[in-house]
């Protein structure tokens, strides 16, 4: 059994050489604030979240991927790190509006 029941790497990669990447869209400031809001719920230690290196889909992003779903989502605010906390993280359910196609 996995020590957490959810674990959520956001990509906070940053690419010099022009191409777009999570970093350049506010990765880490939405990671800093998932974080913020595990700790406010109380669910240290059942939910991590971490930084991750480039997962390789920054043309798509900004991106994370919950484990031990496997379930990669596209984000843009708050809202959707809420929504992705509230409906899956904490509840199971994979948010569709904001998954990432696994084709590309």
């Amino acid at each position: 059994m996995s020590y957490y029941n959810k674990h959520v790497f956001f990509c906070t990669n940053l690419r010099t050489d022009g191409r777009q990447c999570c970093a350049n869209a506010n990765a880490q400031a939405l990671l800093t604030y998932a974080k913020t809001k595990i700790k406010a719920l109380q669910c240290n230690g059942k939910v991590r979240i971490n930084s991750a290196g480039c997962m390789d889909r920054c043309a798509e992003g900004p991106v994370l991927v919950v484990y031990p779903d496997a379930v990669w989502y596209r984000y843009q605010s708050q809202a959707d790190i809420d929504e992705i906390i509230d409906q899956h993280v904490l509840r199971g359910h994979v948010v569709e509006r904001l998954l990432l196609d696994k084709n590309t």
